[in-house]
């Protein structure tokens, strides 16, 4: 047997998870997920849906399901009719975890329903399952069909968060603080599981605010987890909030994922605290596969290096691996290791398509330089544009026009063109005033290449962006 949760089996009277005013200990969270547990062992349950709310309430249901051995799937309390409806069809779980009182949508209130009380004792926690059990399976975003259910083993849960223990020196001393959704890989497994297998503590906000951000590294937390949207905003306060910075500027680790944090952000945190955010790359197939080491050096925009036991190669379009590392050169990122799922449920055509031999092929673009450090400059699909007999990265492009003083946020996709295979089109949310297009191709072009600039741009109100913070680069182009 192999613990996922060795703290608990230890009855701690050190506090384990905080919501608000509720809090857990080891041994009380012990005691209910454990009850919780053997009931879900004594019901025979094959898989559990799991109402993810950002409550208490889900972690103690996906720990239960952990300890049980039955895999968790959790649901996004925003989803859409027929997602809910694919994902109930395709996972059939035996029943749905909820906090009391919780309004279940129809495909979900069809099933049977378990309460999660936080009452009950267990005088002994199960025994878990071997490394290669399932443990959560967790949807993707469709892009082209229905979500697919990434079927994540206890083997790639317990090994990215030990990993990430020896990349970011994670120890039970650390105090974690975040906001993020409970349904995703950074909320869920790395914000919430990461903690509790260290047997460290997490606080989570609820909903996000910069103030309540400083309180509570203020009082103690030692690191924060966000997605660019956070940071985003903790960058046009910080400068004017003397608080907010003192509170960055104690903290031990403040990290960054799920998109690109661009790296006028990075350099206006670091202008007002001192801090440099770190960076890391992972998706729902891989969890994590590379971060800036916490006792590395920082390069803003990079993801840093390839984690223990994380195998990483850069691949150009005819698959062979690029052997040098010179920071130009844009190849498809392909890993393996022990960190990877185990198949997309009931999708054997897709798992196979996802693999080229043992290499998971991530549809990510990246460059690599000397020292190994992976910079992403986008989606193969998406952020890849082919314009004039160049490759072009959208995120650079995008970087560039974020120095714009006029510019707050900013996106780049391709769009065919007869004479250049494809144009680059920027959709930009001004800083007050629209500027010029000219005026911002000059910008571009100045500070990259001309070849780089925009030929078109679009001033919208806002960018469409997902439950993440990523961009909906799809949407802009419909």
């Amino acid at each position: 047997m192999t613990a996922l949760f060795p703290a608990l089996r230890t009855e701690q009277a050190k506090l384990a998870l905080r919501f608000g005013d509720r809090g857990l200990s080891y041994a009380q969270l012990a005691a209910v997920a454990g009850a919780l547990a053997h009931e879900l062992r004594s019901r025979g349950c094959s898989r559990v849906a799991v109402w993810a709310t950002p409550s208490m309430e889900t972690s103690v249901a996906v720990v239960a399901a952990l300890l049980a051995g039955v895999p968790a799937v959790p649901v996004n309390p925003k989803i859409g009719e027929r997602e809910l409806e694919h994902i109930v069809s395709d996972s059939a779980p035996s029943l749905v975890l909820a906090a009391p009182g919780t309004d279940l949508p129809t495909a979900l209130a069809a099933l049977p329903r378990q309460d999660v009380e936080l009452t009950g004792s267990a005088t002994q926690l199960p025994e878990e399952p071997g490394e290669e059990a399932p443990a959560v399976i967790v949807y993707t975003s469709g892009t082209t069909g229905p979500p697919k259910g990434v079927v994540l083993p206890r083997r790639a849960i317990t090994t990215t968060l030990d990993a990430l223990r020896d990349a970011w020196q994670w120890t039970a001393e650390d105090m974690l603080v975040h906001a993020l959704p409970l349904f995703h890989v950074h909320g869920l497994i790395l914000g919430m599981l990461g903690p509790l297998r260290r047997g460290g503590t997490v606080h989570h906000l609820g909903r996000f605010s910069t103030a309540a951000l400083a309180r509570e590294l203020a009082a103690g937390a030692t690191m924060m987890f966000g997605v660019p949207t956070m940071y985003h905003r903790i960058a046009t306060e910080v400068g004017d909030d003397r608080e907010l910075a003192s509170a960055l500027r104690g903290a031990r680790l403040l990290v960054s994922g799920s998109a690109a944090l661009p790296v006028h952000v990075h350099e206006r945190i670091a202008a007002a605290t001192g801090q440099r955010v770190l960076e890391r790359y992972g998706m729902s197939e891989t969890l994590m596969n590379t971060s800036v080491r916490a006792d590395g050096a920082r390069k803003p925009g990079t993801v840093g290096v390839p984690l223990r036991g994380v195998e990483l190669r850069l691949v150009d379009d005819s698959g062979t691996p690029i052997g040098d590392w010179d920071g130009e050169t844009v190849g498809e990122i392909q890993v393996r290791g022990p960190n990877l799922f185990t198949e997309y449920l009931n999708r054997p055509d897709a798992t196979a398509e996802a693999f080229t031999g043992s290499w998971f092929r991530t549809g990510d673009m990246a460059t690599r330089d000397a020292d190994g450090y992976v910079r992403i400059v986008g989606r193969k699909a998406t952020d890849i544009i082919k314009s004039g007999g160049y490759k072009i990265g959208a995120g650079e492009i995008e970087n560039a026009l974020l120095e714009h003083p006029a510019v707050a946020e900013a996106a780049v996709t391709g769009q065919p063109d007869d004479d250049l295979g494809e144009r680059i089109v920027a959709w930009v949310v001004p800083n007050g005033e629209p500027p010029a297009e000219q005026e911002l191709a000059d910008h571009v072009a100045r500070l990259l290449t001309p070849h780089k600039r925009p030929r078109v741009v679009h001033f919208l109100d806002a960018l469409p962006r997902n439950d993440m913070g990523k961009v909906m680069k799809r949407a802009l182009d419909a």
